[in-house]
């Protein structure tokens, strides 16, 4: 089974990871699919955000990271794809997922979603959350992985 996993990584943290690592265990082929999403203003760019996230994956033969555009059922056929993995942290993140899971299915009906709750640990972290505490100096180590403390350190410094 192909499972695809998509998100704007910005960045990656260890609850990402967590998530990629359980569902490499449970497909033949796990896509991280990063998205290209022109309205929102990365911390990262595309290729910065691949590399931190091959960096970080790279002891997962199973996993491949894919960039895409538009829409994500379109995906399914191109990867051969059998199910969207989403990570939940919360009950308030099941609604806009649930909402998201609806419309897939609606435009392409093989377009199943497996919901994956994160590890308790990691049941409030965001990379939002990653960025703010980095941009008022509170360290974040145990958040990301130190790959990603160097490249937002040298984003800072520019």
């Amino acid at each position: 089974m192909n499972l695809l996993y998509p998100g704007s990584f910005d960045p990656i943290t260890y609850g990402h990871l967590d998530i990629i690592d359980r569902a490499s265990r449970i497909s033949e082929k796990l896509y991280v699919a990063i998205m290209i999403n022109q309205s929102k203003k990365p911390m990262f760019t595309l290729e910065e955000r691949v590399a931190l996230i091959e960096s970080s994956t790279k002891h997962l033969p199973n996993v491949e990271i894919i960039k895409f555009e538009g829409l994500l059922v379109s995906l399914f056929d191109q990867y051969d794809i059998q199910a969207v993995v989403r990570g939940l942290r919360a009950v308030s993140d099941f609604d806009i997922e649930f909402q998201m899971a609806q419309i897939n299915r609606q435009m392409k009906e093989q377009a199943e979603t497996l919901f994956m709750m994160t590890r308790l640990e990691y049941s409030y972290l965001s990379s939002s959350i990653v960025k703010e505490l980095f941009s008022l100096g509170a360290a974040i180590d145990g958040l990301v992985p130190p790959e990603v403390i160097k490249a937002m350190k040298k984003k800072e410094t520019k």
